[in-house]
């Protein structure tokens, strides 16, 4: 994930009579292992989490029990800083560590580190009675991203929708492909909220089911995962229509040279026999002979046409255009009549 440039700190971002947050940043290997011996003697009971910062480049979560009953969750979290004004986004991986007493976060983005700051989240931290009741209050906040992200995703992918309806170009797919890895990203990403949820029941038991932060966690967690469900099947329908419009255009092409091959069978047949190297071929020593065996060729000809389209075989192809002309004007003529 890309690092962003910041400054060695801590801070004391909250701090009441129930529980602590503490907020340590390290943007360099050298500062990185100076805030694990700071930590690892202020929180003696972090050692195990704090060694194993260096070694963890990805997701990490781990549940354990402090003197066999008190619960702890630690671990990593990649993330992606989404600016609704922007249509940038930035990585960044954050350490966290929460007990009932204290929540340590190291390395958080400082956009995240802001709005957590403002007003309204310092007036809901104050609710909170536990450390972990904090952090949930913090990845809700920080699952906001991945709505903004769903919501840029969204724009492009109505975009999309309305390019495949009027012109279905072969580079359409392309695109659907490029909005389904986009789409892979954001979730893979939101993997570690699923297994945060159920490390928190494993950690909490029933005691956390009934805890508001967490409900409105979950609630937010449920509204990310129906959206994933919702455009991860919108994209398969988008491709199945795709593939079902290339194969009705590729039937039309093998109609269209079929009948096409069809029609001009007289003229290849004639041509074949008239352009032997014989002397005694009918009609070859007439004056009017080739105007005879043009006749002859453009009426076996239509007469095939004519056999064809009596049995029905050309109707759809020759509708095909108008039909398409017609709905779309039908179409525009919808957008123009006010409701």
């Amino acid at each position: 994930m890309q690092q962003m440039e910041r400054e060695a700190r801590r801070d004391q971002l909250f701090c009441s009579e129930g529980w602590q947050w503490w907020d340590w940043v390290a943007p360099d290997a050298s500062s990185m292992e100076r805030t694990i011996d700071d930590l690892a003697k202020a929180f003696p009971d972090m050692d195990y989490w704090l060694r194993k910062i260096p070694e963890v480049e990805s997701n990490y979560l781990s549940v354990r029990y402090v003197n066999g009953t008190e619960a702890v969750i630690f671990g990593s979290l990649l993330y992606a800083v989404k600016n609704e004004r922007e249509d940038t986004r930035r990585g960044n991986q954050m350490f966290f560590y929460v007990d009932r007493h204290h929540l340590v976060t190291l390395n958080l983005d400082d956009n995240t580190r802001e709005i957590m700051k403002t007003g309204e989240r310092v007036h809901i931290l104050q609710q909170c009675t536990q450390a972990n009741e904090g952090m949930f209050v913090l990845f809700r906040a920080i699952l906001h991203y991945y709505h903004v992200g769903m919501d840029h995703f969204e724009m492009n992918l109505r975009d999309l929708e309305r390019k495949m309806e009027s012109r279905n170009a072969r580079t359409l797919m392309d695109q659907i492909l490029a909005a389904r890895f986009e789409l892979l990203y954001w979730s893979n990403l939101f993997i570690p909220y699923s297994e945060l949820m159920a490390a928190s029941k494993e950690a909490y038991l029933q005691e956390i089911t009934e805890n508001r932060f967490y409900q409105q966690l979950q609630y937010r967690v449920e509204r990310m995962e129906c959206l994933f469900q919702h455009y991860e099947k919108e994209i398969d329908t988008l491709i199945s229509i795709d593939n079902a419009i290339s194969g009705v255009r590729g039937n039309e092409i093998m109609k269209t040279l079929t009948i096409v091959t069809s029609v001009f069978t007289p003229a290849t047949a004639a041509g074949a026999i008239w352009g032997m190297n014989f002397e005694n071929l009918p009609l070859i020593n007439k004056t009017w002979g080739v105007v005879l065996v043009i006749v002859l060729i453009l009426l076996s000809m239509l007469g095939m046409y004519l056999w064809m389209m009596m049995k029905g075989w050309t109707g759809d192809l020759l509708k095909v255009k108008s039909a398409q002309s017609s709905a779309q004007g039908n179409r525009d003529k919808g957008k123009e009549e006010p409701r």
